[in-house]
């Protein structure tokens, strides 16, 4: 009877987080493949997006297409009772200095603000790119669809807000089509400057960058996969985290790779039949994208894309050679495919949204002990129910164990798990089970 009397007793209770939240089972399956379709489908016939392309017709160039997409933001907007803010965002990029740019040219991103109720100046970033281009880069005249190479991208930034606006989030979500990617990503340079000046609050950027090819040059298709691209470690790391990385571990445990995991966790959690395929590496082998200048500033940020690419439809004129129909036609897209990763994008978007802050200054220590101590800065939050504990193998991509611990504790021991034989991290878990992105530990616990 005292046994009964003390398993009940709420003193020693501890309230578990649920394993998943409905709510983004819901919300993976709800991109159309019918409405991103029909936005490829306007995005293709403005005929060019070239960044130097027409700016005053209502039909054709990138400023009818950026005028569409704002539009569109607006109407989503209007459907939610103004809960995006919607503008332009512009910079003169000059030519000097720019050999892809020859002439004074105005920049200019398209960006919906979902504000947050608690934390409206905290944000989460999708964004597609806007631009195309032929087999010249400089050709901003001839028919450029960029069906693939990137109205996959900016469609599923569409339908992720249709989606996402039905809900209110604690953090602030942004979506954005960002311009000028081809010629040198500075719709992300005038971004990621902007939000480095004004000390914006950003937990990471997911940029979609061709999410519609399910037909591999290299003969596979495949619309079960994806691959996200993310670097190791911040580019501006000092002195001090690289010597600490040297002796204490975290080369593949930058803000980017956890955002990476994230999205791994949450595709295999929430997702049927699609598999997440983390690339260590910033981008594809020499060649870039818009998480780049994001991360160039410091900023969390991933590259999502289909993983088999045809070269025949990137970056080329439209022809026929030798049989080989080459061109970023629409008849390249899988739209089925692009709902999916959208899906992908508006669950991990959700998940980060609704999640408390990360915990903040944590610390470890443990060498020639038997167990591991982890300390930590304790998270002020109304929904945040506590901290799950991560550790992991050495050569473990993912994390593979785990212990979740009251809201109350800010220090916990591993007892019996070695320091020297596993990498560590923590996460703050709300109340509805989402998880912050897990924060690795950069300062050694003070010996007493």
């Amino acid at each position: 009877m005292l046994i009964l009397m003390l398993a009940g007793f709420p003193a020693f209770a501890q309230e578990s987080p649920p394993e998943t939240d409905p709510r983004l089972y819901d919300i993976a399956a709800a991109p159309s493949p019918e409405r991103i379709e029909a936005d490829i489908r306007k995005l293709v016939s403005f005929g060019t997006r070239h960044t130097l392309s027409d700016t005053t017709s209502e039909t054709r160039g990138i400023g009818a297409a950026r005028r569409w997409i704002k539009a569109e933001f607006d109407r989503i907007s209007e459907d939610c009772n103004g809960c995006l803010e919607v503008f332009f965002q512009s910079e003169l990029v000059p030519a000097e200095g720019n050999r892809r740019i020859p002439e004074d040219t105005w920049l200019v991103n398209v960006v919906a603000i979902q504000r947050g109720t608690r934390y409206p100046d905290r944000y989460i970033i999708m964004s597609g790119d806007i631009d195309s281009r032929v087999s010249d880069v400089m050709n901003a005249t001839d028919d450029s669809p960029g069906a693939n190479d990137n109205a996959s991208g900016i469609a599923g930034t569409l339908e992720a807000a249709r989606i996402l606006s039905k809900y209110e989030f604690p953090t602030s979500i942004i979506y954005t089509g960002l311009s000028g990617e081809e010629q040198g990503l500075f719709g992300g340079r005038i971004m990621a400057k902007k939000a480095k000046e004004e000390n914006w609050d950003i937990i990471g950027i997911l940029n979609n960058d061709m999410i519609g090819n399910i037909h591999g040059i290299d003969g596979v298709i495949d619309n079960t996969t994806f691959r996200v691209f993310s670097e190791p470690v911040p580019v501006g790391e000092n002195e001090r985290d690289r010597i600490w990385r040297r002796f204490y571990g975290g080369e593949v445990d930058g803000p980017s790779r956890q955002l990476a995991r994230y999205v791994d966790r949450l595709t295999e959690t929430y997702t049927t039949n699609l598999d997440a395929i983390m690339i260590y590496r910033l981008d594809r082998f020499g060649r870039g994208g818009h998480h780049r200048p994001f991360n160039d500033e410091g900023f969390a940020g991933v590259r999502i894309m289909e993983t088999h690419e045809n070269y025949n439809r990137q970056h080329q004129d439209l022809r026929t050679e030798d049989g080989i129909e080459y061109g970023d036609v629409i008849e390249g897209v899988n739209f089925e495919y692009a709902a999916k990763l959208t899906g992908v994008n508006a669950i991990t978007l959700a998940g980060l949204a609704a999640a408390p802050p990360p915990p903040q200054n944590v610390m470890i220590g443990g060498a020639v002990s038997p167990s591991t101590r982890l300390r930590w800065d304790g998270v002020e939050d109304a929904d945040l129910l506590g901290y799950r504990i991560y550790w992991r193998d050495t050569t473990a991509p993912q994390w593979q164990y785990s212990r979740f611990v009251g809201k109350d504790a800010t220090e916990t021991v591993l007892e019996h798990i070695v320091i020297d034989n596993y990498l560590f991290g923590i996460a703050s878990v709300g109340k509805d089970g989402n998880e912050s992105l897990v924060v690795y530990p950069k300062t050694l616990i003070p010996r007493r």
